[in-house]
């Protein structure tokens, strides 16, 4: 803790208290009440922490805590200690203006007394008796400035569920429109990438349908896990990317393969990407995968989100068939329909959510190139595409419209390391003049129909994707 005598003098020459709202530092007496006070601040600073202050012989000995106090023992989090501050500062909530230190909205998330059971220079054990905060904690140093916080005790709701740490998400089948029963609620097919939300401790991970990291690409949906503060969710959405207020999946290719931070970070102040959440999977240490549809939208509805970068839109009960042409009259993909019944299944592909389609679209893997002629003559004019079916790929037909100039020599710079001299494909042959590669990418294509023959007919390329692997992508349910 502070040495000097004057321990607040660190707390002092920090602010500027013309500018700021905070208490001056002044050291205070003795506690009134038999046990000392503590408080615990939400702090929306430049990044979201939560501030622990105790009572401590006329000051408040403070830590912040980037992910929240652990509520059970089996997570330690860390805990920064910083300068001490005056007793005045336990009541203390507002906003701390712009150019001041810790600038931000500080709130109260908890008050209340402690019991002290050791305080030393590198340990704190205690016991809470707060609002929502209570039991025994320990906070230990490890280095310099960094602690932990450990809880001792069980936890406080022995039914508490962890966040998960992945989770696959639910598919949906292909078909007509159910019949107008009351059992089915519709949505908008949302033409992006398949993203699962786990936020915890004010910070928001978000994972592709294949499990991989994607946060960093999308550095402004971040906000979301600020906005819901010390609150743990378990979101299933989609990343997309509008144009003249449609999604677009083309447009969305600028932001899913870059590898560049100052790209990243340009882009998304300039043309930034919206998370559209439609399902609520996981609810303040409680699972929600059982409960029906119909509940988990209740629960999503009720979380009251809302942002610059992230939205939950409408979805609707019965009349499909006009939620299908409105969507078809402006462009759109299709719609899903699900059973308000249905309980959510990650991983598994079920009857119980139905695409219904306007535009036909699929994936399929990349197993050759066909050179161009004229303006493309010498490099790419069109993939050579398959389906993966009974562990061989077999020959879908090849695409060669869609391609902008900028993908046509991105999409052929990746082929050209992928280059192999035998066909990757089994059963009927590609085209005499294919380029073979390793079937290692997958691409998204519109096409008017699948044949008899298994091949796609005027196939329109739409972009790479790299949230599904190649031995997941079979023929598409026609």
């Amino acid at each position: 803790m502070e040495g000097d005598a004057d321990r607040l003098a660190r707390y002092r020459s920090k602010r500027d208290f013309a500018a700021t709202p905070e208490p001056p530092g002044e050291a205070g007496a003795a506690p009134d009440g038999p046990l000392p006070r503590f408080v615990v601040h939400e702090h929306h600073a430049r990044a979201l922490h939560w501030d622990l202050r105790l009572e401590r012989e006329g000051v408040l000995v403070s830590w912040a805590v980037p992910k929240g106090i652990p509520p059970d023992p089996a997570r330690n989090n860390l805990a920064v200690h910083t300068e001490d501050h005056p007793l005045r500062y336990i009541d203390f909530s507002g906003e701390i203006p712009s150019g001041s230190y810790g600038a931000g909205t500080m709130s109260i998330w908890d008050a209340g007394t402690y019991e002290t059971h050791k305080f030393r220079e590198d340990e704190v054990m205690i016991t809470f008796h707060g609002e929502r905060l209570h039991g025994r904690y320990v906070l230990f140093r490890t280095r310099g400035k960094d602690w932990m916080i450990h809880r001792m005790d069980p936890p406080e709701d022995p039914a508490r569920e962890a966040v998960p740490e992945q989770l696959a998400p639910m598919l949906a089948s292909t078909g007509p429109l159910p019949p107008e029963d009351g059992r089915w609620a519709y949505e908008i097919k949302w033409d992006g990438v398949r993203a699962i939300g786990f936020c915890e401790g004010g910070r928001l991970r978000l994972a592709s349908r294949n499990g991989r990291d994607i946060t960093a690409r999308y550095p402004e949906l971040r906000e979301l896990g600020r906005a819901l503060g010390s609150r743990d969710a378990v979101f299933d959405g989609e990343v997309v990317a509008f144009e003249d207020g449609r999604p677009s999946f083309q447009k969305l290719q600028g932001r899913m393969h870059l590898s560049s931070e100052h790209a990243v970070r340009r882009l998304a102040q300039s043309d930034p990407v919206h998370y559209v959440i439609f399902d609520l999977l996981h609810l303040d240490g409680r699972s929600l995968l059982d409960r029906p549809y119909e509940d988990r939208r209740t629960a999503l509805a009720e979380l009251g989100l809302g942002g610059s970068s992230w939205q939950v839109p409408a979805h609707h009960v019965g009349d499909g068939a006009a939620l299908l042409e409105l969507s078809r009259a402006q462009g759109l993909e299709g719609i899903i329909a699900k059973r308000r019944d249905c309980p959510y299944t990650p991983g598994r592909r079920s009857s119980g959510w139905v695409k219904v389609k306007n535009i036909r679209r699929t994936d399929a893997v990349v197993g050759g190139w066909l050179p161009g002629d004229g303006g493309r003559a010498g490099r790419l004019g069109a993939l050579v595409i398959g389906f993966r079916q009974e562990g061989e790929l077999r020959y879908a037909g090849r695409v060669g419209s869609g391609f902008t100039e900028i993908e046509l020599v991105r999409v052929g710079a990746l082929l050209e390391p992928l280059a192999r001299a035998s066909s990757p494909f089994s059963g009927r042959r590609p085209p005499k003049l294919t380029r073979f590669v390793e079937p290692e990418l997958v691409c998204t294509v519109n096409y008017a129909e699948l044949t008899q023959a298994g091949t796609l007919r005027h196939p329109s390329y739409k972009g790479l994707r790299d949230d599904v692997a190649p031995e997941d992508v079979g023929p598409p349910e026609d």
